[in-house]
């Protein structure tokens, strides 16, 4: 390809076929995603610049040339903090060192040259992104084993990303500023920022050619020079003569050549807004046509890890026991993981369930019998989150996932044992009506007015309400009546199964749309009344029990040591030990990579979901697979085997990991690690 820019030469390659999804993650850690489905990030869009010029400066870029009846804008608001040059420019005046060197302390008021900004993307910021950061980074590693869409992304997520953005605001913002005081007012500017080309845009240029030389192979970086010279476009630039579409055009060829074909398009639009930008005199789709250049290498270097990732999933899912055995016993021997709280943790359980596990858990379960009795403890609500060992540091956002998800199936199941409450009461008092106030044929019982009855009223209710059966000794006529008469009415159990079943499944869209709280009880606090407003619609209940019934509801979900929480949750955990049993069974002779395909893809393809999928709490489980099953309700049978697979999944591989060094040994006990800390790692 021949060279684009004066005095550069060209670069040739074959286009490499990537993708990439752009997602994802955590203060310190490398931002990662679980969408099914890929997504782009998508360049700034096109602002209209209300900024004019009124004359025309000698040494403008080519073409440059502000129109007659721009006004002039004020510099007096520009920063003019002191700051240091660490770069010599080419396109300076023409002095001598010591008349330059004079010359400057002669003018001791003179504002000083402000501080540069750094680019928002750098190749610094970049660096994580290479395959020998990935390789090392020991949280990736491990999230790998569990999310089989990990993928990089920005990070534009919470307070961290909105820092993020302001930031990059704020260099755009200056370097539009920098731009027009440099067209009109060049002696303004040196005096600002000096004759050094150490402000944004040649930052910005030497940023960009820093990134690329990342993106293309070492053959290609010697033409990279030659066609991207910063020192001569700067030059070019100072005398009026830099061509930028010339420019534009000859990275569009460069990055087409080593980019996806998905980012094409974004590749023509910077080359379109810096080509506009060239004709149309406008400084501020000059920039925009910039921070295009800038978004388009970040998403090429996003496409190049993820493709990375891709290629080295199953190499890293192979060796993660025995890098993190490495990783881990090195940071135990330097004093900086201290292994004695969870060797207690361990010891504690040991006490507390050798004499309870069953003959079936223990065959299932084999060596790790204890160790997963004690963790599906640690899953419950009601126990304390701080009794988690600090072994399960690489796994502390999942573990808190899952008892996330637990809370909320559990206060699910309580919110249908209320509707079963509440619903047996209405058809009961209901039945009640009807057969104190007899209608005429043309009419139903469920087109009487619901408060036309006031229940809480002194001396409104029956005295006589009762529910014996009929035919027994306590029965009288009336009571005998009430209850034929409810028996009639008794809706049809196929019905009856079908709008349970749709009362959950709207009760979970509710669920899934509440915004994440810091503690569960504000979270399902605020979630109460439309929780039981849901199910009053489900309901002949009066209307005037609603206060109470809502008062009642808020009471039990808000409560994590109830009775009748700690009820639910006693049931839902046997449960979940049966469905371990079962999944543990499976995986624990399975090597890693097998491991992996069979955990995550069980929970694909069922019911389950993956572990990072939403920021936002839900529980998202597969309302088809609850119309069937065995003969107990099958309500929340997708969660079950949900959570089953995933806590097996995290504790077949953390038993793996930390069996030797925390678990199954001690000071006492004659324990030798065989890994050694400082063998060859991948």
């Amino acid at each position: 390809m021949a060279s684009k820019q004066g005095a550069g030469g060209g670069i040739e390659s074959n286009r490499r076929q990537l993708s990439t999804s752009t997602r994802a993650s955590n203060e310190n850690e490398p931002m990662q995603e679980t969408e099914n489905q890929p997504t782009t990030m998508k360049p700034a869009q096109s602002q209209k610049e209300e900024a004019q010029y009124i004359q025309t400066p000698q040494g403008l870029p080519r073409n440059i040339n502000p129109p007659s009846n721009a006004v002039t804008p004020s510099t007096a608001g520009l920063p003019m903090s002191r700051a240091a040059s660490s770069s010599s420019s080419m396109g300076g005046p023409t002095t001598s060192t010591v008349d330059g060197y004079f010359n400057n302390h002669m003018h001791a008021t003179r504002p000083q040259p402000s501080l540069p900004l750094e680019p928002p993307v750098t190749k610094s910021t970049l660096s994580e992104l290479d395959v020998s950061k990935i390789i090392h980074n020991p949280k990736l590693r491990h999230d790998i084993n569990f999310d089989p869409e990990l993928h990089f992304r920005p990070n534009v997520d919470g307070d961290k990303g909105r820092r993020k953005e302001a930031r990059a605001e704020h260099f755009w913002n200056t370097l539009h500023e920098q731009l027009i005081m440099f067209a009109m007012d060049r002696e303004a500017f040196y005096e600002a920022h000096g004759y050094r080309d150490d402000w944004c845009l040649p930052r910005l240029l030497k940023t960009v050619k820093d990134i690329i030389q990342t993106l293309v192979p070492g053959r290609d970086r010697a033409y990279l020079d030659e066609g991207f010279s910063v020192e001569l476009l700067m030059q070019q630039f100072n005398k009026g003569i830099a061509d930028l579409e010339k420019l534009a055009l000859w990275l569009s060829g460069v990055l087409k050549s080593h980019c996806a074909p998905m980012r094409d398009e974004w590749v023509d639009r910077m080359y379109q807004r810096l080509s506009n930008a060239n004709r149309n005199n406008d400084m501020g789709e000059m920039v925009l046509g910039l921070r295009g250049l800038l978004e388009v290498l970040e998403a090429m270097k996003l496409d190049v890890a993820n493709h990375q990732i891709r290629c080295l999933r199953p190499v890293l899912i192979e060796d993660t026991v025995l890098f993190e055995q490495r990783f881990f016993l090195k940071r135990i021997q330097q004093g900086r993981i201290d292994v004695t709280p969870a060797r207690l943790w361990y010891r504690g359980s040991d006490r507390r369930y050798r004499g309870t596990v069953s003959p079936a858990a223990a065959q299932s379960f084999g060596e790790m019998a204890i160790f997963f009795e004690a963790l599906a403890r640690l899953m419950r609500p009601s126990v304390d989150e701080k009794e988690i060992p600090n072994t399960f540091v690489f796994d502390e956002e999942r573990f808190l996932k899952l008892r996330s998800d637990m809370l909320d199936a559990i206060n699910i199941e309580i919110c249908m044992r209320h509707y079963d409450d509440l619903d047996r009461v209405s058809r009961s008092v209901n039945s009640l009506l009807s057969g104190f106030f007899p209608q005429s044929d043309e009419e139903s019982v469920v087109s009487r007015p619901r408060n036309s009855f006031d229940f809480h009223k002194a001396g409104s209710r029956p005295s006589s309400l009762a529910f014996s059966c009929s035919g027994s000794d306590t029965s009288s006529p009336r009571s005998s009546f009430v209850h034929q008469t409810q028996a009639a009415a008794g809706p049809d159990p196929a019905e009856a199964k079908a709008r349970s079943q749709s009362l959950y499944s709207s009760l979970l869209a509710l669920l899934q749309t509440a915004p994440a709280a810091s503690r569960h009880e504000s979270r399902w606090a605020a979630l109460a009344p439309s929780l039981a407003l849901q199910i009053f619609r489900y309901t002949n209940a009066p209307s005037d029990m609603l206060p109470a019934f809502e008062a009642k509801l808020k009471a039990h979900v808000t409560d994590v040591h109830g009775s009748l929480f700690r009820e639910v949750e006693d049931q839902f955990n046997a449960r979940l030990l049966v469905g371990l049993q079962h999944r543990v069974r499976e995986f624990k002779g399975l090597t890693g990579i097998a491991l992996f395909s069979v955990a995550t893809g069980s929970r694909t393809n069922a019911a389950g979901r993956a572990w990072d999928g939403g920021r936002g709490q839900q529980l998202h489980l597969h309302t088809d697979s609850l119309l069937g099953g065995s003969g107990r309700d099958p309500r929340d049978e997708a969660s079950v085997e949900d959570m089953a697979t995933r806590l097996a999944h995290l504790g077949v591989l953390h038993w793996k990991v930390w069996a030797q060094l925390a678990y199954a040994g001690g000071e006492d006990s004659g324990f030798r690690c065989d890994v050694q800390p400082d063998a060859n790692q991948i």
